[in-house]
């Protein structure tokens, strides 16, 4: 078994933002491997996200961002269960970094359920027609259509998306770091992205 170093621990630390105790026994598990430890983390932070997802969010903040030529900008809820973490700088700098992405990205919605029918159905219909086009039978167009949409899904709704400043990750996976940093249940609730001559 590999020792575990300080410094293994610290690189750990500043690359997850999970606790010091958290980051030794994750490298301890995974035998001082560190993307394995990454991984071990991220599923641990999904853990404590799925029990904590019951829990009321009352509290928050609304962050905006806007685009240095001024003629783009966004503002993003993000809700939390206490104002003590509402005022906390890795809440806020996790907000502004949501703020950020959205508008870097342009979502439809935050997940999908959040698209409306319309846009779902028109989406539909040009993957059929794209498809049926190639000459595929029938019978396997819908299956390729359905992994199109799930490809739509990846790329345009907010917590399916590879997020902006770590590709490897998803604004989900992201979040889920967030309330298993913070230690209480986080959502983002809402959001509006505006851009200069576009209603």
């Amino acid at each position: 078994m590999s020792t575990i170093s300080a410094t293994m621990v610290k690189e750990l630390r500043e690359k997850t933002g999970a606790g010091i105790m958290d980051c030794k026994g994750a490298l301890a598990e995974c035998d001082g491997d560190m993307s394995q430890a990454i991984d071990f983390l991220r599923k641990k932070g999904l853990a404590t996200a799925a029990k904590r997802a019951g829990r009321a969010m009352t509290e928050g903040i609304i962050e905006s961002y806007i685009h240095m030529d001024n003629k783009l900008g966004v503002l993003v809820e993000v809700n939390c269960e206490t104002d003590f973490v509402a005022k906390n700088d890795d809440f806020k700098e996790f907000a502004k970094n949501i703020a950020m992405h959205i508008a870097a990205t342009n979502p439809v919605g935050i997940r999908p359920e959040d698209v409306p029918e319309e846009t779902l159905n028109r989406e539909k219909e040009i993957y059929r027609g794209q498809v049926l086009e190639m000459g595929k039978p029938e019978k396997i167009a819908d299956k390729i259509v359905e992994g199109k949409m799930q490809k739509y899904f990846k790329e345009s709704c907010l917590m399916n998306q590879a997020y902006v400043r770590d590709p490897d990750m998803t604004v989900e996976d992201l979040l889920n770091e967030m309330i298993a940093k913070i230690g209480e249940n986080i959502s983002i609730s809402r959001f509006t992205r505006f851009r200069i001559g576009e209603l």
